[in-house]
């Protein structure tokens, strides 16, 4: 497999806002959300964006460059297109300026002669949008795939030797928290290289919209997309799989086409301090009335520590916690992690 270094690694976006994809789920619009419209991008295109990302990029000198293809169904794509796309990257593939090339797919156009192609092209990464490994959402949220689709696209990608990334949502129609349970252990068996997890957002212009209008659908609430997110997330640590992102990115045309759903710009900040006060209170939960602790964090956690607007201190004072440590900072201690220093 191919490894994701998690420093040093330049990122080459190309926007191809739902090209290919033969589906429009009912919380999709990706014009709004990537922002990005007008004609489709060309081969040339491709081969002038990445030229010039690597001109900006070679001060930082990244280890590794992968060029990204974003949005769209990419393998859905006729395949004279998926080649006028690939076969532009290609140069700087064989220059050894570029390492990489990612893609996000629907799980129903993987197949073998698909798998063949993307190995003869470079590809490396395939992100699949899975969303759900429930059948019954998966038809509420109009995805045209079912779960059989997920661990068949899957298998043939792992074989392959492909890096597997799996996408995944909150917040769907139908789905509860019984419904999410029964997804996780599933997407484990998968055993992706990482996953990303996005709440769902009601956009203007997508069929959601029009449900949330007419009271037939209601957006999951920041603080529970929240408590979601970081089980989902522990469950995946535990199993050795790495969440890289947890959010849509933020975007001025994203927030002007919001019209409900739980969106915050940090999102995932707010995931990893919700899991940092989950650790603390467990930590001091096991101490005496009156007996102080040392509680070590990495020093780049310090404002994920204390939460949005100081969020976990007032949440430890209200529970009587806050007088029973004092916080060390450690630079080489893990990130998201707070360990038990010392009694006093």
């Amino acid at each position: 497999m191919l490894s994701i270094p998690q420093t040093s690694l330049l990122v080459i976006p190309i926007f191809i806002p739902h090209e290919g994809c033969p589906h429009s789920c009912v919380f999709c619009n990706q014009h709004r959300i990537s922002g990005v419209e007008g004609k489709p991008i060309s081969g040339g295109d491709v081969g002038r964006i990445i030229q010039t990302w690597l001109e900006r990029g070679r001060k930082k000198k990244p280890s590794q460059v992968q060029v990204a293809f974003y949005g769209g169904s990419f393998t859905a794509l006729p395949d004279n297109r998926q080649q006028e796309l690939l076969v532009a990257v290609a140069p700087f593939i064989r220059s050894g300026e570029v390492q990489a090339i990612r893609l996000s797919t629907r799980p129903d156009y993987i197949d073998t002669d698909r798998v063949h192609f993307l190995q003869e092209h470079h590809v490396n990464i395939v992100e699949l949008g899975v969303q759900s490994l429930d059948d019954r959402v998966l038809l509420l949220s109009l995805r045209g795939h079912l779960v059989e689709d997920v661990e068949h696209a899957s298998s043939l990608l792992r074989s392959a030797g492909i890096t597997l990334g799996v996408q995944l949502m909150l917040g769907l129609p139908g789905q509860d928290f019984t419904s999410l349970r029964k997804t996780i252990g599933p997407v484990i068996a998968l055993a992706p290289d990482f996953v990303r997890i996005y709440p769902v957002l009601v956009v203007a212009g997508s069929a959601l919209e029009r449900r949330y209008r007419c009271g037939e659908y209601r957006p999951l609430s920041l603080s529970l997309a929240v408590l979601q997110a970081a089980w989902m997330k522990k469950k995946f640590a535990v199993a050795g799989i790495r969440v890289v992102r947890m959010g849509l990115q933020p975007g001025p045309e994203l927030e002007r086409s919001l019209v409900a759903g739980p969106y915050h710009p940090a999102f995932g900040e707010l995931v990893n301090s919700r899991l940092m006060l989950q650790q603390t209170r467990k930590l001091l939960g096991l101490t005496r009335l009156g007996q102080q602790v040392e509680i070590c964090i990495s020093d780049r956690d310090q404002s994920v520590f204390r939460g949005m607007h100081s969020a976990n201190i007032h949440r430890l004072t209200r529970l009587g916690l806050s007088d029973r440590f004092i916080l060390k900072t450690d630079p080489e201690q893990p990130r998201g992690t707070v360990q038990l220093a010392s009694e006093n």
